[in-house]
């Protein structure tokens, strides 16, 4: 099965500070990816009481589905590789089983045929590899929303904590209360209903 840990730290930035660690980290400027996480959850949010939270993203010419479920050490992840058709189907609401995400879904009582797409979330990330971990700067657009995250991923709760801290402390940036992307998205969601 398809299936990893994600261990990672997360702040919001305002677009100064997100300007100030583009410049002030060795970050190809005109060099970015962009990438769209579609959003799906049940009637009766029974994913979010989970816990968990599941997306398409299509990135260059690829599509995973990932369903992100709580872990003592972070997020698991468990993933499939889908088509940009199976995509269509999904985001039409007329989606089919994926091998490892329903098996992951049954574990949680969730039929996958119950499921609805919310919404998308565009992202452009820049990414670079800095002592041991990721670091990423995105910048994302939903609903009538724009905001500006540095995310920290690592292979340790340890490594990641103390690049996170470096990082912060360098750029002079306040430690924010920092909601997943998922979270922001149903956030904006529903003041936008």
């Amino acid at each position: 099965m398809s299936q990893e840990i994600e261990i990672e730290f997360k702040n919001l930035l305002t677009e100064k500070e997100y300007m100030r660690m583009l410049e002030g980290l060795p970050f190809e400027k005109e060099s970015f990816t962009e990438q769209t996480n579609y959003y799906f959850e049940t009637e009766d949010m029974q994913l979010k009481e989970n816990g968990a939270a599941l997306r398409i993203r299509h990135k260059g010419d690829s599509w995973t589905m990932t369903l992100k479920e709580p872990h003592p050490e972070g997020l698991l992840e468990t993933h499939d590789t889908i088509d940009e058709r199976q995509a269509d189907q999904w985001i039409q609401n007329r989606g089919a089983k994926q091998p490892n995400i329903t098996k992951q879904l049954e574990a949680m009582g969730i039929d996958s045929a119950d499921l609805r797409f919310l919404g998308s979330l565009a992202t452009r990330r820049r990414e670079i590899d800095y002592k041991n971990t990721t670091v990423t700067l995105d910048y994302s657009r939903y609903f009538q929303v724009q905001d500006y995250e540095l995310e920290i991923e690592a292979n340790s709760k340890a490594q990641g904590e103390t690049v996170f801290e470096e990082l912060l402390d360098r750029f002079s940036i306040p430690k924010r209360e920092t909601k997943n992307k998922i979270r922001r998205f149903y956030e904006a969601r529903m003041q936008s209903d």
